[in-house]
Parts: structure tokens; C-alpha cells; sequence
């Protein structure tokens, strides 16, 4: 279902956003993943977490 598919997640750093993502990057093989926030340090802490060329 999400496999080599771009996937954009709103509300991407809040508590579910995170565990969500966890989630999908284990279960999944996706193109791409956007994660939309207004908290940028947040974004940024995520981004460097997990794999750049995956999380955009």
C-alpha cells in the first residue's frame, strides 16, 4: 500500500506523527516521506534522525 509510494503526513513531529512514521519506515519501502510541521527545529531534529534521502 505505501510501498514506492510519496507520502505526505501533516502534524508529522507531534506524538502520533512520530510514532507514525516509525511505523511506516519499518512496515514499508516508501519513495519518499514529507513531513509537514510549523515547528522547523522539530523538522530539522527529525530529519537527522532518520535517512535524508527518505525524509524530505
Amino acid at each position: 500500500m505505501f510501498n514506492n509510494q510519496s507520502i505526505l503526513i501533516t502534524g508529522g513531529t507531534g506524538s502520533f506523527g512520530k510514532h507514525f512514521i516509525k511505523i511506516l519506515l519499518q512496515r514499508y519501502q516508501p519513495k519518499k516521506v514529507i513531513v509537514y510541521s510549523r515547528d522547523e527545529l522539530k523538522q530539522y531534529e527529525m530529519a537527522q534522525e532518520y535517512n535524508s534521502e527518505v525524509m524530505r
